[in-house]
């Protein structure tokens, strides 16, 4: 891939990857299952997922019903998955049919978590577990539920660990336990907060930060965003490609330890997504873009 690669820990991979959030929109499930295959295809080695991404009336336990949730498509469409792709899944919400949607506060809530990513999978150890938090004014401390998952890669079940939706001293705090391989936060071109601090302390220390929402912006779950800048635009205008390939470009080029996880169930979007990958912006191009 033209975008070049990054370390996520111990693994070297591509930096244009997949998220898989989107992936159950898609009705066909035959069309699903083939975008994740022609993903691979076309050099991602780095899938985000997560337990909880499930299409309306889907389900959250193998064997029940159709398979319409993204770990069990992805084990339906990889399994046996190939030398070198890296899954990286998150705990902390979760669903089922007594909680609803819920977030885990005990260290039961999310070894029970984990083991339903291990189930999906069907893998007896998960790549990477990515503590996702529900951010809050005051004290939110992660250590102890990052300390919980630090023991579940002690026993085997997780090789490394992440962390996501979290400020610096919350990535300050998991460091103290165990190491941190990628944050994952939302971040766009238009929509970028207090990141690039926390971007900049990754990268000092070789870890990866993964942007979601990169193309969706402000329009996050609901999807790629069609409110463009006049620059993005312009952008688009003189390269020939979709506004959402530059907000990708951008993101790629705004840090070399930026790994950019676009999802879709779209095949003509995943190509348009790869491609974005080798989009060259010129200085007073990202300049134009702030």
């Amino acid at each position: 891939m033209s975008a070049g690669t990054w370390q996520l820990g111990d693994v070297t991979v591509n930096r244009v990857g997949f998220g898989a959030m989107r992936i159950t929109a898609n009705p066909d499930r035959s069309v699903a299952i083939a975008v994740l295959r022609r993903a691979v295809e076309l050099g991602v080695n780095h899938i985000d997922t997560a337990a909880f991404y499930a299409s309306p009336g889907g389900t959250l336990r193998v064997g029940e019903g159709e398979k319409r949730h993204a770990n069990e498509l992805i084990r339906e469409a990889l399994a046996p998955y190939p030398d070198g792709l890296v899954i990286t899944t998150k705990v902390g919400p979760g669903e089922d049919a007594e909680r609803g949607f819920y977030n885990a506060t005990t260290a039961a809530e999310l070894r029970e978590q984990v083991e339903m990513n291990l189930r999906q999978l069907g893998v007896d150890t998960l790549d990477v577990v990515n503590l996702r938090i529900m951010k809050k004014p005051g004290d939110d401390s992660i250590t102890e539920r990052f300390g919980w998952l630090a023991a579940l890669r002690d026993e085997g079940l997780i090789r490394q660990l992440g962390v996501s939706n979290v400020r610096l001293d919350h990535v300050e705090e998991a460091l103290a336990i165990a190491p941190v391989v990628c944050v994952q936060n939302s971040y766009s071109v238009d929509l970028r907060g207090d990141e690039d601090e926390l971007i900049g302390f990754c990268a000092d220390r070789g870890i990866a930060y993964v942007p979601f929402f990169a193309i969706a912006g402000s329009s996050r779950e609901g999807g790629a965003t069609a409110d463009h800048s006049a620059a993005i635009e312009k952008i688009a205008i003189t390269h020939n490609v979709t506004p959402q390939q530059v907000r990708l470009a951008w993101t790629l080029h705004h840090s070399p330890n930026i790994l950019a996880i676009p999802g879709t169930g779209n095949p003509a979007h995943l190509e348009q997504n790869i491609a974005a990958g080798g989009l060259e912006l010129s200085a007073e191009e990202l300049a134009s873009l702030g």
